[in-house]
């Protein structure tokens, strides 16, 4: 009887410090601020996604080696194969990527490779903006571009039946075969056509504004020339020059 009452003692003694205890580290964080609200100097991580209550992935920020790529899930949706940059991709109310900020560089044999994009996406396809810079360097010349792109995708393209439609053509032999199979799609607006419609841009030749027609041809641009030459031009179907100024003398 001395032995439980000695154990009903000891586990209210017990129940009671930890109460107790409890209570002091509630009150020692509320004072602090919200315990579930913490702030820190340096956190090292390899991937950080961003989620909803739902668990749903509204952004994630990654390094190469996570970045997601074939065989990887997001969202429920499965990737395809693509190459693993370090930077942020972008996701929909519904789980859908939507764009994203990808960068790299590196030294090469015989000189250097470096690139960004920022991307925004058609809903549930591919990029319609992009915000695009290089730097390579091959055997001591160096060219660097930096160009806006506003791009025209399918009307009734998916990025799950793009990927189909691309793995089905891809498997076709016959040039001429996948050619005919791809205008058939293209024309129902089945795929991702990246076709650009304005471009800002800094090119090594000249810096300005172009234009494209729905097939993605150049019909126009305002830019000054590599002679620092200001020039204004418009061409036909066949890119040949129509009207320009200023006029020739």
């Amino acid at each position: 009887m001395k032995n439980k009452q000695r154990e009903l003692v000891f586990l209210r003694t017990f129940a009671v410090t930890v109460v107790i205890g409890l209570f002091a580290f509630l009150s020692y964080s509320f004072k602090k601020g919200n315990p579930f609200h913490q702030k820190f100097g340096t956190i090292d991580v390899e991937r950080i996604n961003i989620v909803e209550k739902d668990g749903t992935v509204k952004m994630a920020i990654t390094n190469a080696a996570h970045f997601p790529g074939k065989g990887d899930s997001i969202n429920g949706r499965v990737y395809h194969k693509r190459k693993k940059r370090a930077g942020m991709l972008f996701f929909t109310e519904d789980g859908k990527e939507c764009g994203g900020f990808i960068y790299d560089g590196e030294k090469t044999a015989n000189g250097h490779a470096a690139g960004l994009s920022l991307t925004y996406d058609q809903y549930d396809g591919d990029q319609v903006m992009q915000l695009l810079s290089t730097d390579n360097k091959i055997n001591g010349r160096r060219n660097k571009t930096s160009v806006l792109v506003f791009n025209d995708q399918g009307d009734n393209v998916t990025r799950e039946e793009n990927e189909k439609l691309n793995q089905e053509l891809a498997a076709i032999k016959d040039p001429k075969e996948r050619r005919v199979k791809y205008e058939e799609y293209k024309k129902k607006g089945l795929l991702s056509t990246h076709t650009p419609r304005v471009a800002l841009g800094n090119f090594v030749e000249s810096k300005g504004l172009y234009l494209f027609d729905e097939n993605g041809k150049p019909r126009a641009k305002f830019c000054i020339d590599q002679n620092n030459e200001v020039k204004l031009e418009a061409y036909d179907d066949k890119g040949n020059v129509i009207s320009s100024w200023p006029n020739k003398k």
